[in-house]
């Protein structure tokens, strides 16, 4: 099965939220909305001042045309008093239009003594005036359902009045990693040991998706201890998330587990890094097993939980952004399975997209995902390619690492 299908499967599997609950605006960041959001109000609110300059009538402008000021207008002081005929108010920007003016001179082209003002040209009519609901008009919807609210929301959801925000609730995910060899960072190994690298990288690309974790550590290769942390993370989370345990040769007990607990829904894809990738069902949650190599987990997380993920939680994401560039060396891939190799996408001196690897492509090398800022998407049944050969490429986004400029 390829990841396109799986994730077809998933989504048919999984139902999205629909409960909601209320947050405060200053909580709303990295929430999913679960309304559309329609202004109230006219935008702008009322006609306004785009530049520091002279509120005038149009016909009275001129070049050398001197005019009195009758007054200042700022920003949330407006101009209150009466401006006549062949008169001017000094006006900055955000500054409300006195009524009965249409236009604005920027102060570039006026000198002043700060009695009498002279314009060195004629003005266009309604020039540098924000005119009310040029923008939008009340009942307008800003934002839909399904968005994830960023720095851009928060801005409009403050712009057109809203305090309090209805959003998906938080998706709330336990993590363990299963494995006697494995050992927290910090501590000395014994033959044998390693450090579990795979849970800290999962938590964090988690954290960045705004998820709730339930973070429940190492888990022995112990029937008991992988039935027990199995019905914690299950009483407790919308989905379980599990790193190793799942590959062919290991201890079965995930498997067992779940047979026990819920069903798998399938188990294995045609995809490289990350093949013993398992989906099911628990009594109360959803099942991701990831495979133990640490590329592999993270691909598979990439690709396959947060798609999950965005589903479950009402997100209504735009598909992955790809890209074609070309090769600057030869790759290597049998066919068989779709692969995701790690590369470096920037520019040529010429402004056209090419991308490196970043090395060898061991499912075991963490180094080779901190240094790419890309996948080398190679489909199914490509074999090797050569230097010059155009591939797709999908950008990492944030949860993935900060190593996202490469020169582009």
């Amino acid at each position: 099965m390829l990841p396109e299908q799986a994730l077809e499967k998933i989504r048919a599997a999984v139902v999205p939220f629909s409960t909601l609950e209320w947050v405060a605006l200053e909580q709303a960041a990295g929430r999913v909305l679960a309304q559309d959001i329609e202004s109230t109000l006219d935008l702008p609110l009322f006609a306004n001042s785009a530049m520091d300059g002279y509120a005038v009538r149009s016909v009275e402008v001129a070049a050398g045309t001197q005019m009195p000021i009758a007054g200042k207008a700022f920003a949330g002081v407006p101009f209150e008093g009466e401006c006549g005929p062949g008169e001017c108010v000094r006006i900055m920007t955000g500054a409300l239009l006195p009524e009965g003016l249409d236009s604005i001179v920027m102060q570039e082209v006026v000198e002043s003594d700060g009695e009498t003002a002279t314009f060195s040209e004629a003005v266009r009519h309604e020039a540098f005036v924000r005119g009310r609901g040029s923008e939008l008009k009340a009942g307008t919807q800003v934002l839909s359902a399904g968005t994830r609210i960023g720095a851009a929301e928060v801005g409009v959801l403050a712009t057109v009045g809203v305090g309090q925000v209805p959003v998906y609730p938080r998706i709330k995910v336990a993590l363990f990693s299963t494995g006697d060899e494995l050992k927290a960072p910090g501590t000395e190994l014994k033959p044998g040991e390693i450090y579990d690298s795979n849970r800290h990288a999962l938590r964090t690309m988690l954290q960045t998706l705004h998820c709730e974790v339930l973070d429940l550590g190492v888990i022995p290769d112990d029937l008991d201890q992988i039935r027990a942390a199995f019905a914690k993370a299950d009483a407790e989370a919308d989905v379980v998330v599990t790193s190793g345990g799942v590959s062919v040769g290991e201890a079965d007990y995930i498997k067992l587990v779940l047979d026990e607990l819920g069903q798998v829904n399938f188990w294995k894809l045609a995809i490289k890094p990350g093949k013993p990738f398992a989906f099911g069902k628990l009594p109360n949650s959803w099942f991701c097993g990831l495979p133990g190599n640490p590329v592999s987990s993270m691909v598979t997380c990439y690709q396959l939980v947060t798609p999950l993920l965005a589903h479950l939680g009402g997100e209504q994401r735009a598909p992955a952004l790809t890209l074609k560039a070309t090769l600057q060396h030869g790759l290597r891939k049998g066919p068989g399975r779709q692969e995701y190799q790690r590369g470096v996408l920037g520019k040529n001196a010429e402004g056209e997209l090419i991308v490196s690897t970043t090395g060898a492509q061991g499912s075991d090398m963490t180094t080779s995902m901190s240094r790419a800022n890309c996948y080398i998407v190679l489909p199914r049944q490509c074999g090797d390619l050569d230097a010059g050969a155009v591939v797709t490429v999908e950008p990492f986004n944030a949860s993935l690492n900060g190593n996202l400029g490469g020169g582009l």
